[in-house]
C-alpha cells in the first residue's frame, strides 16, 4: 500500500494511497459507499414526495450511522496501512496527524 505525495500550489502537499481496486478492502469501502449514497438517495426522493418528517429523520439518522461505519473502517485500515508504514520510515509525524484526525471524528 504505496502512499504518494504530489505537489499543490504554494507548497501544499496533497497526500495520496494508491489502492489496489481489486482488494477485499476496497470492495469493501466502494459497497459501503454505494449503499449510503443509495440511502441518501432514497431521503431526496423522500423530501421530493412529502414523506413524514419523523421518517425521514429516521433514514438520516440510519444515513449517518453508515458514514460511522465507513469511518471506522477506513480509519482501521490507515492505520494498519499508512500509519504503520510511516512509522517504520521514521516519519512520527504521522501520530500527531492521526491524533488530529481522531479529535475530528469525534466532535
Amino acid at each position: 500500500m504505496e502512499e504518494k505525495t504530489t505537489e499543490r500550489c504554494c507548497c501544499a502537499a496533497i497526500k495520496m494511497k494508491h489502492r489496489d481496486t481489486n482488494s477485499k478492502e476496497y470492495k469493501c469501502l466502494i459497497s459501503r459507499l454505494n449503499r449510503i449514497e443509495g440511502q441518501v438517495r432514497g431521503i431526496k426522493n423522500m423530501v421530493e414526495t412529502d414523506r413524514y418528517c419523523v421518517d425521514i429523520l429516521t433514514q438520516v439518522s440510519a444515513v449517518q450511522s453508515a458514514l460511522n461505519a465507513f469511518n471506522k473502517e477506513l480509519l482501521a485500515q490507515h492505520i494498519r496501512s499508512c500509519v504503520v508504514h510511516d512509522i517504520q520510515q521514521g516519519n512520527d509525524a504521522v501520530v500527531d496527524e492521526l491524533v488530529c484526525t481522531l479529535q475530528k471524528l469525534m466532535k
